[in-house]
């Protein structure tokens, strides 16, 4: 084993000891409280408030450990109600340790991606000019700062897209509740009780707006904050039937069938938008990795045949 592959490994091992270090001190306690739940034969309801209690106390020290490194990429002031905060929401990240670790994240990367630059540079004694090495050094720094933000706009696009898939069944579960007798209160959290088999994003949705209505915020409100979490234009125009029908008093079984069968229409419509861009998009893996291999297997005995045999007698005949 050569010298530079040991104190790779040597630093591979340091950090993922660091992490698992860091990670074990956070939770030193989760595993005695859940053996002390075990024998004790806690009610469920205790043992939820002890979970919540539990994961309250974990995003507090998350906080207290990366609030420092945090604040040197944070924003001064406002960002709590820019549209960063937004997209925590609709990417489902609401505890109070996310931002920190959002912001911590950012400025790790930007400074730990250059750093291990420099690290195997100094170990692979690879030479480059002063230019070359600071325009690697700041792609790596803006590739590490801007990261965190690509990982977040990955996470919104896949919970909006659950959501809005998910979307048309539970309208379906709200028009049946509707007409076997229910409120549409009740129907709502109904529907949001029993869709979390197809989709948890969109329980976690309908169960926020059921705990608000609950809570006394005015259906309107709770509908508007609904549309705002998620992001969604399926949930905005079910939002916006909602409050119309509310508000006309027309009738909201057959408002939910309509809105259903149409959201029903799009999910299908975007099923086949997507199934027609895939002979475009195996289009250029075709041509630049399949038709080359493929020429090269069945074009190249004849070349070497042409090669061997055909050219020497060529060059004979001259």
């Amino acid at each position: 084993m050569s010298q530079q592959t040991l104190v790779l490994a040597l630093v591979f091992l340091a950090v993922v000891g660091m992490t698992m270090g860091i990670a074990l001190w956070l939770n030193r306690r989760a595993g005695l409280q859940q053996r002390v739940e075990q024998i004790g034969g806690d009610a469920v309801g205790t043992r939820a408030d002890d979970r919540l209690e539990g994961n309250a106390q974990w995003h507090a020290r998350v906080v207290k450990v990366v609030g420092p490194v945090a604040k040197l990429s944070a924003p001064k002031e406002g960002w709590e109600n820019s549209s960063l905060r937004v997209r925590f929401m609709q990417a489902g990240l609401r505890e109070a340790s996310w931002p920190a670790v959002f912001f911590a994240a950012k400025t790790l990367l930007a400074l730990g991606m250059p750093m291990l630059f420099m690290l195997y540079r100094g170990l692979t004694r690879l030479e480059l000019s002063a230019d070359t090495n600071l325009l690697w050094l700041l792609l790596l720094a803006a590739l590490g700062y801007y990261l965190p933000n690509m990982i977040l706009s990955r996470m919104v696009a896949s919970r909006k897209e659950q959501v809005g898939n998910a979307l048309p069944d539970a309208l379906d579960l709200m028009t049946v509740c509707v007409e076997a007798g229910l409120g549409l209160d009740a129907a709502m959290a109904r529907a949001g009780s029993e869709i979390g088999l197809r989709s948890p994003e969109l329980e976690e949705e309908l169960g926020l707006l059921a705990l608000e209505l609950r809570m006394g915020v005015k259906r309107e409100s709770a509908l508007r904050n609904l549309a705002l979490r998620t992001g969604v234009e399926e949930v905005a125009s079910f939002v916006a039937m909602l409050v119309q029908a509310d508000r006309f008093g027309t009738n909201v079984a057959e408002a939910l069938r309509i809105q259903g069968e149409t959201m029903r229409v799009h999910r299908r419509l975007r099923a086949e938008e997507r199934a027609a861009k895939i002979p475009l998009k195996l289009l250029f893996p075709l041509i630049f990795f399949i038709f080359p291999s493929l020429m090269l297997v069945l074009m190249g005995p004849a070349m070497i045949n042409i090669y061997r045999v055909l050219l020497p007698t060529l060059g004979g005949g001259r």
